[in-house]
């Protein structure tokens, strides 16, 4: 697709947990349909959360995959949990792409226990990073958006919609991802930036604790139906993600706002 007849051609595009997975989705479909992206990612592993988080070259990689569909890529390392670091590159990304039309705030964290196992340190580190940094990431776009309009997609989870076990710092925080962003649409539709979340099922990626699998199949398993989803799959692919992430920063979902936006093959109607 030609850079100047794609569906987000000449946007500028924030993406949050932009290194690998779906971040990494987001940002080459993106790039394919024509927009500029500045690219966030902590590039580094957590104490609290049981899998390696990227690394900075993989977030080398990411742009280098943008570059090759003939867009700008501005990277910048950054933990979203630090407001005013996240602001400090988001201003300069914008100044380097020449302005902001949308940011998708994709980085997010998991941990796997039951109730009486899982720590404070894992429940501040969840909530920090999912809804606190979600925050933040929509705090550091909005000054460059209030004026002309613009999207924010917020990345929830099937577990947003649902009481999703075995993860409730996870759950928890993809529900108040669900409130913030309800919220945010209803303050921010007098400017024209709209506020939509997307809600996926489990996804091909990395963040995935090979506690969660150990916890359904030998101390829990009566809760394993919760997590199966009703289409004939286990998992969905990025790319079905990005599709949605797509849709919503173009103008073909001008009107569109306060919209849960699920890419969840049924799960959330178990």
């Amino acid at each position: 697709m030609s850079a100047t007849r794609g569906r987000v051609a000449g946007k500028r595009v924030l993406i949050t947990g932009a290194a690998r997975g779906m971040g990494r989705s987001h940002a080459a479909r993106l790039a394919e349909e024509g927009a500029d992206l500045i690219l966030v990612d902590i590039c580094e592993s957590l104490p609290a959360i049981g899998y390696p988080l990227a690394t900075p070259d993989e977030l080398q990689e990411t742009a280098r995959i943008v570059e090759g569909h003939g867009r700008r890529a501005v990277t910048h390392i950054v933990d979203v949990r630090d407001a005013a670091a996240l602001s400090a590159a988001v201003d300069d990304g914008v100044a380097r792409l020449g302005g902001l039309d949308a940011s998708v705030a994709n980085a997010g964290v998991l941990t796997a226990g039951t109730w009486d196992t899982t720590t404070a340190e894992q429940w501040r580190t969840v909530v920090d990073v999912n809804l606190i940094g979600t925050w933040n990431t929509c705090a550091a776009a909005l000054p460059h958006l209030c004026d002309h309009g613009g999207s924010l997609i917020n990345i929830s989870s099937a577990a947003g919609v649902k009481g999703s076990p075995l993860h409730t710092p996870y759950t928890a925080s993809k529900h108040g991802v669900v409130g913030l962003s309800r919220a945010l649409a209803n303050e921010l539709a007098a400017v024209s930036v709209r506020v939509n979340t997307v809600h996926p099922t489990g996804v091909a990626t990395g963040m995935r604790p090979d506690s969660l699998h150990t916890l359904l199949h030998d101390k829990r398993p009566d809760l394993a139906p919760i997590f199966g989803n009703a289409l004939p799959i286990v998992m969905t692919e990025a790319i079905d993600v990005s599709n949605a992430v797509l849709f919503l920063v173009s103008d073909e979902s001008r009107y569109v706002t306060g919209l849960e936006f699920k890419v969840d093959a049924g799960v959330t109607l178990r």
